[in-house]
């Protein structure tokens, strides 16, 4: 096993994850995330009725079931991560082998026993919606088999970004470097600060407007869409400072007869995305009413595809003070 081991690049751990079941049982105790999908798939039975359906990163197969007994013709899921051993287990467990076949591998080199789909569903975010992401070969099976006038499940995510404070916790995360039991370690410091923080964010600490800087439509959206600069403009709610950016991602089903969304961001219940942190170098002393302007940009790494670059420029014009900084950030 160590000798195999040796020799996995980062993109085979990752699908080496997904074999462990502590991941699947958060993402299907994540009521948000699961109840969702039933939701827009039981409720939809019209749209599934008969037809041939694929699961993309089909997991313990929860998705292929729910399609299943939505009438589906045939459905295929797809993984390849060794989850899919225990998934077939489970699909015969619960009667349902005539109805689904898996597939163990990757997207582009399966063989389908259909040459068309009529659905794709996948349950294919990461943190900040596009940090290890499923979405390119989402849209690798859309290409290659989706038929015309198809339908995805879901199509459609935005991302959001605004303002918090959150001092306390940036003095906690940032500030312990400086003095470790006597010594500076402000090496990590620099470290911690580049590296965007995956947590659940109070909404009473939100000081900003809510600006929607990206929209997906996974019906047509390319690979290359998925590299983007955008601009934001966010408004003050109240005076206090801002520590950080914050953003999280919403997620809807509009093939839906009555479309159903759910969101990731903190006003919301919880999921296991949770919310991404951007750290300011500076703090920010902000009136209600004051603008900040800006562009967020993100990029897979290019060392590691599955990693993101995140840059955001933001200029404060305020009544009190005036600030700009040029940050970089990487999620691995």
């Amino acid at each position: 096993m160590a000798a195999e081991r040796e020799g996995m690049t980062s993109k085979d751990y990752y699908f080496d994850s997904y074999a462990h079941f502590g991941i699947h049982e958060e993402m299907l105790k994540d009521e948000v995330r699961t109840m969702s999908y039933r939701d827009s798939i039981l409720s939809n039975k019209h749209l599934f009725q008969n037809k041939v359906v694929l699961d993309v990163g089909c997991g313990t197969g929860i998705l292929s079931m729910f399609a299943a007994k939505a009438g589906a013709k045939h459905v295929i899921g797809v993984d390849m991560s060794n989850i899919i051993d225990k998934a077939k287990l489970i699909v015969e467990e619960n009667g349902l082998s005539d109805k689904i076949t898996l597939l163990k591998g990757k997207m582009e080199e399966v063989v389908l026993p259909f040459d068309q789909v009529d659905i794709i569903i996948s349950e294919w975010m990461g943190y900040f919606l596009l940090y290890e992401s499923m979405l390119d070969t989402v849209l690798l099976a859309r290409d290659k088999y989706l038929a015309p006038n198809g339908k995805i499940f879901p199509d459609t995510a935005t991302m959001v970004i605004s303002t918090i404070e959150d001092g306390d916790y940036k003095e906690d995360k940032l500030s312990f470097w400086d003095n470790v039991y006597g010594f500076k370690m402000s090496c990590i410091k620099e470290t911690a600060m580049n590296e965007p923080l995956v947590d659940t964010v109070e909404s009473r600490v939100i000081n900003g407007s809510q600006c929607t800087f990206k929209t997906i439509d996974i019906l047509t959206v390319t690979k290359e869409d998925l590299a983007f600069s955008a601009p934001f403009e966010l408004s003050i709610t109240r005076d206090d400072y801002v520590h950080a950016f914050i953003s999280w991602f919403d997620i809807e089903f509009r093939a839906c007869h009555k479309p159903i969304r759910f969101s990731t961001g903190p006003f919301s219940k919880y999921t296991h995305w949770k919310q991404t942190v951007f750290y300011t170098r500076s703090t920010l002393a902000v009136c209600k009413g004051d603008t900040i302007k800006g562009t967020i940009a993100c990029a897979p790494n290019a060392e590691n595809p599955r990693d993101l670059d995140i840059n955001i420029d933001y200029k404060l014009e305020g009544k009190e003070e005036s600030a700009e900084e040029h940050l970089k950030y990487r999620m691995c």
